[in-house]
């Protein structure tokens, strides 16, 4: 299944919804419309259980340079109400991902700055093609990084190092995302794609429920002390103990392995 809009590609592909940012004559610049369109397929994703993994991506030779410039300069006349502006626009994506418990990839293709960065940052595992670059280049034009970013990079690569990004502005290379721990893997530019999807594809043959509530309780425990974490996860123990993919996905592990049971006992 293929769809087409303006500013969003949507494709199935077996099991992974493939999302590409689509104006590549604006390096997919973020507009409201392409917004409303991703939140809207996030939204849909959450409940399709056709749907186990989802790519994020830019076309052409670009991630996303952000928000579209242009759009930011119309709206300059309405700094009153810039909160309320940001929680229909890029924060639409935030909260749509933190609602979605299946697994989210981007693949950083080429440049990612300021919010085009952010969103990258919102998914749960990132690869780079080894030609991609990444800022937070808010500083340069003077503004704030309100679509999040103050929230997910510190919690990936730590305060000093995100406060460093913030305050300079400056490109980093793939190499220096993966240093850094901005990027899970880095990948030739050609390969790219080929082995997201390939990740994809394996998460999408692991037990679902376990899948799930893994990512779940992995982002909740950030916010919890040791015996609510624990309790959380004997909570979560029992319920994916007793789901029918993790029966079949014992019994062929079994199958596969027939002399686990000797050497483990």
């Amino acid at each position: 299944m293929s769809i087409e809009t303006d500013q969003l590609k949507v494709e199935l592909q077996g099991s992974v919804l493939v999302l590409t940012l689509n104006r590549p004559e604006k390096k997919n610049a973020i507009t409201h419309e392409m917004v409303a369109a991703w939140a809207e397929q996030l939204a849909k994703a959450r409940t399709d259980d056709a749907v186990r993994v989802i790519v994020v991506t830019g076309s052409g030779d670009a991630f996303c340079s952000g928000a579209d410039f242009s759009m930011m300069r119309a709206n300059r006349q309405n700094q009153p109400e810039q909160p309320r502006g940001l929680e229909s626009f890029v924060h639409r994506i935030a909260v749509a991902l933190e609602d979605l418990d299946k697994p989210v990839l981007a693949a950083i293709n080429g440049p990612a700055v300021g919010a085009g960065l952010g969103m990258a940052l919102m998914t749960d595992i990132r690869f780079m093609a080894d030609t991609a670059r990444v800022a937070e280049g808010y500083i340069n034009v003077g503004i704030f990084p309100g679509d999040g970013d103050t929230y997910y990079l510190p919690r990936l690569i730590g305060t000093a190092r995100a406060l460093e990004m913030f305050w300079t502005g400056d490109f980093w290379s793939a190499q220096e995302c993966l240093d850094w721990g901005v990027v899970n893997r880095v990948f030739p530019a050609a390969e790219l794609m080929e082995r997201t999807m390939a990740f994809a594809q394996r998460l999408t043959t692991r037990p679902q429920a376990a899948i799930r509530t893994v990512k779940r309780a992995t982002y909740a425990a950030r916010n919890m002390n040791l015996r609510d974490s624990l309790g959380m996860i004997a909570s979560y123990s029992q319920m994916v103990s007793s789901s029918p993919d993790r029966r079949e996905a014992f019994e062929a592990f079994v199958a596969a392995h027939p002399t686990w049971k000797v050497e483990t006992q």
